[in-house]
């Protein structure tokens, strides 16, 4: 009897283990992918790369923030700057698929040396320069590893950051370079440069001179070397090639349908009039009768009605501040007495103009900053004459004849209202207001026409700008909030205080005296 029960016993674990193993086979679908192709990742990345981060898309949140347009109309939103919790979710996320691309990289190629790689790198040092420019101190080293069991990664200092971020550009042009001259690997999902190396080292080394640019508080610090790395990139074209035209811009292209511009035909029925453009922008383009405004602004068609003038007559371009009460500027925008967005060029097609995300007109900005600052020597007027004119012919202006395209009051899209405008380039820039100078009324010259040529592009720049150097002026008072006065930075979210209390604590009181506030000043802007 007990020999029976036995094997009765054996029979059953027998058939438990058997049932077991088919279960665990049954789990293990052989129709799901256990890998994704790095260039699936790559392009859900690069088109991921001209939104989020707080808006930075043409006409989002961001282009507000710059003091681009204005909103009027309170239901819709407003103008404040309500920075109490910052985007640290979408940068998280972001660059949790920058890891996976370079992992399934590495397992289909068997090497860390791919175009994928090498993209990444830029990838990281693009959002972490972000990231770190918003709010400080941010957690890098440590991050993005949970599967690692690292939950609450700590705070790099700011400096860290932008040392890894430096180091993340110079090795991606030397891995661009290697992948050119050495292997025969190519890249697949690149909608920017469509996998041509030699662009995309550009970019790194133009991108790289964006962030020491950014770091010009710093520029005696040992460690970051800014001076002698700006040098470094504009002593050898071959070894650090930069950006040479608008063609080699880092650009998003939109297509309908599957990616549509901001501002369309369909959006137009619902926020045009509750746009205006904002003082800021406007009145520092229209006192140098600077064209530009003629193809990116309505004027005031009140002011052109009551006076008789041509819609190109600078005088009817005029602006709401960003800081005034809603109530009045609602009233000023359907009165039409401001302008309003230009409905010809913004809202006329699907596909818009290209958004620029980092671009030769800055490059050049740039390159005269450094130059006049006495980090690097050569001609800074060259440069800074070079950004202009470039920044004027991405709107198609010319010397001569041009033509401007409105909207004039009680006209639907397609009845259009068209005017001649001449342009001179040489008495453009001659004017007082415009010339270059050297020392200080040269710099404030330079800042000034980079803030003009960020115009709906290269996302966060124009406020980092402004908060670096206070070029140009910012319009303040109630409408944008925090007591009328601009932040310095988002707040951590709010959430960190849950999640990583100890390490949120200790960036916090290292940074900020132990107030987590948008008034607080980082390490960068000391």
């Amino acid at each position: 009897m007990k020999k029976l029960l036995y094997i009765n016993v054996v029979v059953l674990l027998l058939a438990l283990a058997s049932c077991q193993k088919r279960f665990e086979e049954l789990q293990s679908n052989p129709n799901i992918a256990t890998s994704v192709p790095p260039d699936l990742i790559l392009n859900r990345l690069i088109n991921g790369v001209a939104g989020g981060m707080g808006g930075i898309e043409p006409w989002g949140a961001v282009a507000r923030y710059n003091q681009f347009y204005c909103r009027n109309f309170e239901y819709y939103g407003d103008n404040q700057y309500n920075w109490n919790s910052g985007p640290f979710s979408v940068y998280q996320d972001i660059l949790k698929n920058v890891t996976q691309m370079e992992t399934e990289a590495q397992k289909s190629s068997g090497t860390d040396k791919t175009p994928y790689h090498a993209i990444a790198k830029f990838l990281k040092a693009y959002y972490y320069y972000n990231l770190t420019s918003l709010m400080g101190d941010v957690p890098m080293s440590e991050a993005a590893k949970a599967l690692d069991g690292v939950l609450q990664p700590k705070y790099d200092t700011q400096k860290e950051v932008f040392l890894q971020i430096i180091k993340w550009l110079e090795e991606a042009n030397t891995d661009f370079a290697y992948l050119k001259s050495s292997t025969n690997l190519t890249v697949k999902g690149d909608i920017f440069y469509n996998g041509d190396y030699d662009k995309w080292r550009k970019l790194a080394n133009s991108y790289k001179l964006r962030v020491l640019i950014s770091l010009s508080k710093k520029d005696a610090d040992a460690d970051l070397r800014i001076k002698q790395r700006f040098q470094e990139v504009l002593s050898s074209a071959s070894s650090f090639p930069v950006f040479e035209s608008m063609a080699d811009n880092f650009k998003y292209v939109y297509i309908t349908p599957t990616n549509n511009y901001s501002t369309n035909p369909v959006s137009f029925g619902f926020d045009a009039i509750r746009y205006n453009m904002a003082a800021t922008y406007v009145r520092n383009s229209a006192e140098t009768n600077d064209p530009r405004i003629l193809l990116t602004c309505e004027p005031a068609w009140k002011l052109v009605n009551d006076n008789g003038w041509a819609p190109t007559d600078f005088r009817a371009y005029v602006a709401a501040g960003t800081g005034e009460a809603m109530d009045v500027m609602e009233s000023k925008a359907h009165s039409y007495s401001i302008c309003h967005i230009n409905r010809y060029r913004y809202y006329r097609t699907y596909t818009g103009e290209n958004f620029t995300i980092a671009g030769y007109p800055e490059m050049c900005f740039n390159i005269a900053e450094a130059i006049n600052r006495g980090w690097v020597t050569g001609n800074a007027e060259d440069w800074y004459k070079k950004g202009i004119q470039a920044s004027i012919s991405f709107y198609g202006i010319v010397d001569g004849t041009n033509t401007g395209n409105y909207l004039a009051i009680g006209k639907t899209l397609g009845e259009w209202t068209s005017a001649n405008f001449t342009f001179n380039f040489n008495t453009y820039y001659n004017q007082s207001k415009v010339v270059y100078e050297t020392g200080t009324a040269g710099l404030n010259k330079i800042l000034l026409q980079k803030y003009l040529a960020f115009f709906q592009n290269s996302g966060w720049e124009a406020y980092y700008n402004y908060r670096r150097t206070g070029v140009p002026a910012f319009s303040t008072g109630v409408g944008i909030g925090n007591n009328g006065n601009i932040p310095k930075r988002w707040a951590y979210p709010s959430n960190e205080q849950q999640r990583n209390a100890t390490n949120w604590k200790a960036a916090v009181d290292r940074q900020f005296a132990g107030s987590d506030n948008m008034n607080a000043e980082m390490w960068l802007i000391k």
